[in-house]
């Protein structure tokens, strides 16, 4: 089929913000072919715009490529694997999305918070970073206050800059584009690539454009990296784990799930909801999925976590991770293949089985996205969403009201809102440009990398009334959190599933649940892609939790 921009799927309307109204093409049988270039595709369907951590060159075992603000000192572990207990200070949360910028911290991707040319990285000396410079300058990009609020600088972007070149601090040079009408143009541009051979700069360039351990792994052939017609091949096979159907059925193991979750703290009064429960939710759900044993689920929680705290951990650890997690994944695969269940790697496999064509890599490819792209998202989305709700209490108080009365509207609308305020995707994954385009006025030459900003396209004021202030009660919503065209984020469905239930059980079950006095310090991972934090700290009165959810999410 045509990839051209006329052709991709449409995105949910924005009255049907699960994308799963009767009338929508999202909502087909559970068998519906629902690959990427076909109108059948639409929010069942997605890369799951994890674009991830840069990928270090092939010389560079310690993963310092670091496409992403300075990291956080050699003490500052941001551990979210199996322990819970570790703790992860990182960068400074700001009073409020969009709001002043706190204290210096931190970020992903490089443990030894380096500059490319190997000087410690640090807020610039008399410019308040994330804000436009003194004298109306270039607001600086890419440091640690940057991490905490990049809001304004997007803004001041967006004014004077909507295309705007710049190094990352890997040295990789890119545009980052930031107005909402010129990023849905380039999301949905064929001409603007996935596949990183695309990429004009060297080699060593070329390896910090990815994640870090994915070409030695062979774990390159993925949603990610590719354009059609493999692109539409391989979508085709994984979207069929993620139509209406399959996830309702999914839906009482995400409420199981969630409730387990919460009564592991809710005699506590107190908990940190990303390593307690913003994190384990979705790994657990998602091995699920891709049918990972219950005895091995842990393991994959002990990658994932070094793979989302990115630098935080020790030399080479996210590499280390991948290739972990891709000898596992083979082996799975090849047990799979002789004793098949109902989950998504075994369906992978009888596709290949049945002439679909997908080698063992690409299986292992596609397996190992969906791990790290669908879970990070999600992981954001809870994360985010709770921490924007319990800083804006006229908004959560309403929103609980709404659902004790039995309501689910309000819900619908919000998680929109919540992604679109301050979503789990900072940019889109990386585009490549194959012939020169002209983006907002911009000439972009052959080969140059694109990044959609979409946390700046999403806060448009041409797009969005009152753009920087949150309204659950939001309808015209038509953000760009999850991505447009046929990168659409495939896994939106589980990822929003996974944020409603989520959300509403904890305000059910927690009801006067707040921040505690350590949030005033709350920290943010930081990164070029991922906008998430490193931990949030709550406390709640355990005399009035409700014991367990007695109204299941909708999915």
């Amino acid at each position: 089929m045509n990839d051209s921009p006329a052709d991709n799927p449409a995105d949910p309307p924005a009255g049907d913000p699960a994308g799963l109204s009767a009338d929508h093409p999202a909502d087909a049988p559970a068998d519906a072919d629902l690959s990427a270039d076909s109108p059948a595709d639409a929010p069942a369907d997605a890369d799951l715009s994890a674009d991830s951590p840069a990928d270090a060159p092939a010389d560079d075992p310690a993963d310092l490529s670091a496409d992403h603000p300075a990291d956080p000192p050699a003490d500052d572990p941001a551990d979210l694997s199996a322990d819970p207990s570790a703790g992860s200070p990182g960068v400074p949360a700001a009073a409020a999305s969009g709001g002043p910028t706190a204290a210096a911290s931190a970020s992903p991707g490089n443990p030894r918070g380096e500059a490319p040319g190997g000087t410690p990285a640090g807020p610039p000396t008399g410019c308040p970073v994330g804000h436009p410079a003194p004298g109306g300058g270039v607001p600086t990009l890419f440091t640690w206050e940057f991490a905490t609020d990049p809001y304004p600088a997007y803004a001041w972007l967006r004014e004077h800059s909507p295309v705007h070149r710049t190094a990352l601090p890997s040295g990789v040079e890119a545009w980052l584009v930031t107005r909402y009408d010129d990023a849905r143009q380039a999301l949905a541009d064929a001409r603007l690539s996935k596949n990183p051979m695309h990429h004009a700069g060297s080699a060593q360039a070329k390896g910090r454009t990815g994640i870090p351990g994915e070409r030695k792994a062979e774990l390159m052939t993925h949603l990610l990296n590719i354009d059609p017609p493999d692109h539409t091949r391989l979508r085709r096979l994984v979207s069929k784990a993620f139509t209406p159907r399959r996830v309702a059925e999914f839906a009482p193991r995400v409420q199981e799930l969630t409730d387990r979750l919460i009564d592991s703290f809710a005699e506590d009064g107190k908990a940190d909801l990303i390593h307690d429960f913003a994190f384990p939710l979705p790994i657990y759900a998602i091995c699920d999925l891709l049918g990972v044993p219950p005895e091995d689920q842990d393991d994959f929680r002990d990658w994932a976590g070094m793979m989302i705290r990115h630098g935080g951990g020790p030399r080479g650890g996210v590499a280390r991770s991948v290739k972990k997690m891709r000898g596992y994944l083979a082996e799975l695969i090849h047990r799979k293949r002789e004793n098949p269940g109902d989950d998504l790697i075994s369906g992978l496999i009888r596709a290949s089985d049945h002439g679909e064509h997908l080698t063992e890599n690409e299986a292992a490819a596609m397996a190992f996205i969906l791990l790290f792209a669908g879970f990070e998202t999600t992981v954001n989305l809870i994360g985010n969403g709770t921490y924007a709700l319990l800083r804006n209490p006229d908004q959560r108080v309403r929103l609980q009201r709404s659902l004790a009365d039995g309501e689910s509207g309000l819900l619908d609308t919000g998680i929109e809102e919540l992604l679109r305020y301050d979503g789990p995707v900072e940019m889109a994954t990386w585009r490549y440009a194959t012939e020169p385009v002209t983006l907002g006025g911009q000439a972009v030459a052959a080969g140059d990398p694109v990044l959609v900003v979409l946390a700046a396209a999403d806060r448009d004021p041409e797009r969005f009334r009152d753009a920087d202030t949150l309204d659950l009660a939001r309808s015209d919503n038509q953000h760009l959190g999850y991505g447009h065209g046929i990168h659409y984020c495939l896994g939106a469905p589980l990822a929003r599933l996974e944020g409603r239930t989520a959300l509403a059980t904890l305000l059910r079950r927690l009801p006067d649940l707040r921040l505690s006095p350590e949030a005033a310090d709350v920290r943010w991972r930081g990164g070029l892609i991922m906008r998430g934090l490193r931990t949030l700290p709550v406390e709640f009165d355990p005399g009035h939790r409700i014991v367990r959810s007695d109204a299941p999410s909708r999915p």
